[in-house]
């Protein structure tokens, strides 16, 4: 996998002019496979792809990635951020 090259599809631009988009590698759409897999949160007050949140339940249910965690280490990004 190393050497490969991404592809950025640009949504938007955060207040900071920071890119805001999808990642793929090929047809490979990054942000959902992190979700899925148990890597990643949906940020619901940004999200513009509700079908995340089946992927983000699945994960969930199966108890992979970060969902494997005891509850009290689960801390979203946005919480964490926020202490």
């Amino acid at each position: 996998m190393f050497g490969q090259v991404v592809g950025v599809v640009e949504i938007d631009r955060d207040r900071y002019g920071r890119i805001v988009g999808r990642i793929y590698l090929g047809s490979r759409d990054i942000k959902r496979e992190m979700v899925a897999e148990g890597h990643a949160w949906v940020y619901r007050k940004y999200m513009r792809d509700e079908s995340l949140l089946e992927d983000e339940t699945a994960s969930r249910e199966a108890m992979l990635g970060l969902w494997s965690l005891p509850e009290a280490q689960r801390v979203p990004p946005w919480e964490w951020r926020r202490k």
